[in-house]
């Protein structure tokens, strides 16, 4: 097929993106090429709008044990050789078209960047917005949410021992659904998302490779409209007990000293992982698609580059040891396919049945390398004047202040949650400390040290609304004081 600018714009790229393209390929790329910028641009996968404000949030640390932004999730030192790896991230557009498999597949996303690097993970969080609580589409998504998380949660087997959920019109439309985890590790255990060493096999491991998902990350970066409902393919479908099986594997395979790097296949799928392995190791490698093991007959390249189908990592083993890796997945009754090589290129060379169908250079796909990143305008909202013109003594002191808080108490954010959080386990594990004494953060007893750690998510939505910069200060405080009062010490704070 003929690749225009108007191919471009339908695989959501600009077509000044799609210049830039030929530019540093040097000729017009083909479908399975454009379709792995697509992806790799999409704000979800290169912050190419955000990146310029994220970079000026403080990221250096005493205890760091990895540089922020270096690694799938972060890891900070609690002393006696343990380190906490820690994450949150989104999956509100998923969670707007199907919010059982949306909310899910977010969970068990969050947990694979954890165990990725090696944590086993203890403890789940999450913070919820939904429109208003009378409205039947809210309690639609509502209910499914968080019976997504439940179950996951729930049948992987990692407590939800904390989290908030907020209701406000302005979120109808589009959900915040922001999954958390936290996982445990011994220092110097930690695995990193590296390919390097040319000549060092690549396994695909987990589960097989199916159509669902396709495109989620260029969808995770558009807007939600009527026509919305349409991108149902891109959601994910997530089975939690094969990701137990999938941590179990990691872990262990992680003992048997064969390997290099590892990378959950999340976001954007074989694409991702490859290319973000391959520039961070300043390397390239060799895939043979066709070895890829697959749920369907018949998937095309562009599918198998794109599906974001759960359960998967990518994995590149030290040469020779190839048998031990097999082995491991093998006993975990998990598929486990050599399916390339690593080179010295810097060029992603995908072949099917021998023919090559995509050459990409590695570096040009990645944040940080070469994905655009832009500078946009922007302007104070209109609003602001109205909040700002605001006088809190125009408001009449209620006469019945008795009845008045009888109203207040049953408003759904100043209500009990009580009816959300008993649908999660959040004592499987045996290590939630706060069960039976409860306190303003939740106490996770952090196996096997004989440490504890406080963990809490906390955010003001109205604060945020009416001042950005003072409702994230707020937020960030509420935060810590909730760490403060249940006797911890604030130590790192992680952001979507």
């Amino acid at each position: 097929m003929e690749i225009t600018a108007k191919t471009a714009e339908q695989l959501r790229l600009t077509a000044e993106e799609f210049e830039l393209i030929k530019t540093k390929l040097g000729r017009t790329p083909n479908f399975n090429e454009l379709c792995s910028f697509s992806a790799m641009w999409s704000e979800h996968c290169s912050y190419k709008n955000s990146i310029k404000w994220l970079k000026t949030l403080p990221r250096d640390g005493k205890k760091m044990l990895v540089k922020a932004g270096e690694e799938n999730a972060g890891l900070m030192d609690i002393g006696d050789g343990y380190g906490v790896v820690f994450k949150i991230e989104s999956h509100n557009h998923p969670s707007a078209i199907e919010p059982f498999q949306g909310a899910a597949t977010g969970v068990g996303g969050i947990n694979r960047d954890i165990f990725t690097m090696g944590a086993r993970p203890i403890a789940s969080l999450n913070s919820l917005r939904f429109g208003k609580l009378t409205e039947a589409k809210t309690q639609h998504l509502l209910a499914g949410v968080v019976h997504g998380i439940g179950h996951y949660g729930n049948c992987f087997g990692v407590p939800t021992v904390g989290g908030e959920v907020y209701f406000e019109e302005c979120y109808h439309t589009n959900p915040l659904v922001n999954a958390m985890s936290v996982g445990i590790l011994k220092n110097g255990e930690t695995v990193s998302a590296t390919a390097e060493g040319k000549g060092n096999p690549v396994f695909f491991v987990g589960s097989a490779t199916g159509k669902d998902g396709i495109g989620g990350a260029s969808f995770a970066s558009a807007d939600i409209t009527a026509d919305s409902a349409e991108d149902l393919p891109a959601v994910q479908v997530g089975d939690p007990f094969q990701e137990k099986k999938l941590l179990e594997a990691c872990l262990e395979v992680i003992q048997t000293g064969a390997v290099v790097g590892m990378q959950d296949m999340g976001a954007a799928g074989i694409i991702c992982s490859t290319s973000e392995m391959s520039a961070k190791g300043k390397s390239g490698m060799r895939i043979d698609l066709d070895k890829v093991p697959t749920r369907q007959q018949g998937m095309k390249p562009w599918e198998l580059l794109l599906s974001e189908s759960q359960e998967r990592m990518l994995l590149v083993a030290e040469k020779g040891k190839e048998q031990l890796v097999i082995d491991v997945f093998k006993k975990w009754d998990l598929p486990c396919s050599e399916i390339g090589e690593v080179t010295d290129d810097g060029i992603l060379h995908f072949f099917v049945d021998g023919k090559l169908e995509a050459e990409l250079p590695a570096y040009e796909l990645v944040l940080g390398g070469g994905a655009p990143v832009y500078d946009r305008p922007y302007t104070e909202p209109k609003y602001f004047e109205k909040i700002k013109a605001f006088n809190p003594d125009s408001i009449a002191v209620p006469k019945d202040l008795k009845a008045t808080a009888e109203q207040i108490i049953q408003v759904p954010n100043i209500a009990s949650k009580r009816w959300i959080y008993v649908q999660y386990d959040s004592m499987v594990g045996t290590g939630n400390a706060s069960t039976n004494a409860p306190s303003d953060a939740a106490i996770v007893l952090a196996k096997p040290t004989h440490k504890a750690l406080a963990l809490t998510t906390d955010c003001n939505s109205r604060y945020v609304f009416a001042d950005p910069y003072k409702g994230a200060m707020i937020a960030v405080a509420e935060a810590a004081r909730n760490i403060v009062c249940s006797g911890g010490q604030p130590l790192v704070l992680p952001t979507a």
